[in-house]
């Protein structure tokens, strides 16, 4: 409650143009904010880009925000629509670069067999399923990740994903249970 308060009084400073205001307020969030852009994209360079993008906009609209969300769901829808235009741009350059370029060899050198110890096989195994967990999650579609990410990752309620993914209560729940069944459904052989 202590922190909303802050970036409550916060943004209305930052409205005013107060610069050491908007500092602090970059200092309580960025964290939260870039975490959720890297659990979206999957690509730290980009969800450090989006994050300065979404403090950006934060800078040059502070005064636009209303108070009728939580300061923190406003960062977050913001976060959110940024990360979707990101993902839609990137599909576009990748039909670009599909149909006028050649496509890249790829490398697919091993740096070295794995050890055979009965440790290295436990960590081969956990990090397998890890990159099984985080592709089925990246192949959900864009709904439906974000609001497990925002449900599971940053524990908001039903009604904040609502707020932040813009629909209602029962269709938030109904994305979370077609999100968790195409998971299990990828995962489920591991």
């Amino acid at each position: 409650m202590r922190d909303r308060m802050t970036s409550e009084a916060l943004i209305e400073k930052v409205a005013q143009g107060d610069g050491s205001a908007f500092k602090a307020l970059v200092e309580i969030h960025q964290d939260k904010v870039l975490n959720l852009a890297h659990r979206i994209l999957d690509d730290r360079q980009r969800s450090e880009d989006i994050a300065q993008e979404v403090f950006l906009k934060v800078w040059r609209s502070a005064g636009s925000f209303q108070g009728k969300s939580k300061l923190s769901t406003w960062l977050y829808r913001v976060t959110v629509n940024l990360c979707l235009k990101e993902i839609k741009s990137a599909q576009r350059r990748k039909w670009l670069r599909f149909f006028h370029l050649s496509p890249e060899p790829h490398n697919l050198a091993a740096d070295s067999l794995p050890d055979e110890s009965p440790i290295a096989e436990e960590l081969v195994i956990a990090q397998e399923l890890s990159r099984q967990i985080t592709d089925a999650l990246q192949s959900l579609p864009e709904n439906q990740r974000i609001a497990l990410i925002l449900k599971r990752f940053d524990d908001f309620s039903y009604e904040e994903v609502s707020v932040v993914l813009g629909c209602s209560v029962p269709a938030v729940e109904s994305l979370m249970v077609r999100a968790k069944r195409s998971i299990q459904k990828k995962i489920k052989n591991f």
